[in-house]
């Protein structure tokens, strides 16, 4: 219980500056009633308690069972079972993400309204799961570029820029519609399902392993899962284009 109420008066730390700045532009910018003010009251109560609890399930159990699976496999020696766990692991909590398939969503909406894809609901929803699909594969696919990246020991600094460099090539030859929801799936990927999992899977596999360092070999994986789902959803554009 002490670690609870630890994390509940670090969350009402954290919303404290936020919370004080919306009662300053009510009351004397707005100039709103104070009445108004209960609603946004209440809804601070259960934003504070909700960050509690999902940090609280966070450090009691996401991290550990994240550290535990990678450093368990890194024993096995298997290098196989881990690049399947990794894949997995960034695949499904990524199709799982509430951001990604809210922006799924508003793109199939925008899309078949600008007659990129037929105004139906099926159209829609099939251009809206291919979206989701093809962003879980790219950050499957990250995961496993981290993982090889922690193994083999390669440079993050060079993998990111050569990343960065191929993100701006694709960009030039993308249809003009897809590159601003393929920047803003980038972001999405690493949201509250995703990246505590990826943070505990780096650390724990740079910990079992030998002539690894958890601060400069653990950290780097959410990189990737941001970086390469903007390329595959920029070829997604182009596959649905020449469609």
């Amino acid at each position: 219980m002490a670690l609870f109420w630890r994390q509940a008066m670090g969350s009402v730390r954290d919303l404290l500056p936020i919370v004080l700045v919306i009662v300053v532009f009510q009351l004397f910018i707005l100039q709103r009633p104070l009445t108004e003010l209960l609603p946004l009251a209440q809804g601070a109560v259960l934003v504070a308690l909700g960050l509690t609890l999902f940090i609280f399930g966070l450090e009691l159990a996401l991290f550990p069972i994240g550290e535990a699976l990678a450093n368990a496999l890194a024993r096995k020696g298997s290098v196989r079972l881990l690049v399947i766990f990794a894949f997995l692991l960034g695949f499904g909590t990524t199709v799982a993400e509430p951001a990604l398939i809210a922006v799924v969503s508003e793109a199939a909406t925008l899309a078949s309204a600008a007659g990129t894809i037929a105004d139906t609901e099926v159209a829609r929803e099939l251009y809206a799961l291919g979206l989701r699909l093809t962003v879980g594969c790219a950050v499957g696919v990250a995961l496993v570029l981290g993982v090889a990246r922690i193994i083999m020991g390669w440079s993050l600094p060079k993998l990111i820029i050569s990343g960065y460099a191929i993100v701006v090539l694709v960009t030039f030859v993308a249809p003009a519609e897809i590159i601003g929801i393929a920047y803003d799936s980038g972001g999405v990927t690493t949201s509250t399902v995703t990246v505590p999992l990826v943070t505990a899977l780096g650390i724990g596999l740079a910990s079992s392993l030998r002539d690894r360092n958890p601060m400069t070999d653990g950290f780097g994986l959410i990189a990737f899962a941001s970086l390469i789902p903007i390329v595959f959803v920029m070829c997604f554009g182009m596959v649905v284009a020449w469609i």
